[in-house]
């Protein structure tokens, strides 16, 4: 069975950043062999997560006040002490949130739900790049 990897490369704002990155992995897609099958969604590091949600205003401000409470900013987390960078959330809430998704496709059309788009989370402190690896498998 063909596979195929490709790269993705976003820039992020401080603190919880979300991204639609749906388009970027249909462009992907479009551009490659393989019609139908699924594709791995993968962010390297530990700070960072892939997940699927409507993206829509309100609920992208319910999803941060939710995070919030789940694994607040200001709190005193151990990793603090480790290296000192105020970030023991952010490992948090990638860790709870994951690093990968999979999504069926066919005729190179993501199968997603009418109100679902793939997101790019960066729960980390400073602004950064990621890079998103996608491996696409099918035929």
């Amino acid at each position: 069975m063909p596979v195929e990897t490709h790269t993705i490369r976003v820039s992020t704002k401080s603190g919880l950043d979300m991204q639609d990155i749906t388009s970027l992995i249909e462009e992907r897609l479009e551009n490659g062999k393989i019609s139908s099958g699924i594709v791995t969604i993968f962010v390297p590091g530990s700070t960072g997560s892939v997940s699927t949600i409507e993206y829509e205003p309100n609920l992208l401000k319910d999803f941060e006040r939710i995070m919030e409470k789940i694994a607040p900013s200001d709190a005193e987390y151990l990793h603090h002490r480790t290296w000192g960078d105020r970030n023991g959330h952010s490992h948090v809430r990638a860790s709870l949130m994951g690093p990968s998704l999979t999504v069926p496709f066919k005729d190179k059309k993501l199968l997603l739900g009418t109100w679902q788009q793939i997101v790019l989370l960066d729960f980390d402190v400073p602004a950064r790049k990621r890079e998103i690896i996608l491996q696409v498998v099918g035929e």
